[in-house]
């Protein structure tokens, strides 16, 4: 099963990785061919979260799983949250 292919490749290739950064990733979902996974920990919120995912994650389960055809970073920030910083800094350069 492809889940089960995704986990190990997880478990043996990605999570080491990032562990030495403090940080963990969960698998999602795959849905036609589009891996979706969470960072956890301190990659949750790095700044290079998109690359690690591209340049690791994908890479990693494009050379195990040919089925994979892309990974997708599922932002752990709700767009709940998103808008309520949207609103503060819209405020704040409008008060300046």
């Amino acid at each position: 099963m492809i889940e089960e292919k995704i986990q190990k490749v997880i478990e043996e290739k990605v999570k080491p990785y990032l562990r030495e950064h403090n940080g963990d990733i969960k698998f999602l979902e795959i849905e036609n061919g589009i891996v979706k996974v969470k960072l956890l920990g301190q990659c949750s919120g790095c700044v290079s979260a998109k690359y690690t995912v591209e340049n690791i994650v994908e890479a990693a389960m494009k050379e195990e799983i040919p089925e994979v055809e892309r990974v997708e970073l599922i932002s752990c920030i709700s767009e709940e949250t998103l808008d309520m910083a949207r609103r503060i800094l819209n405020k704040n350069k409008f008060e300046r």
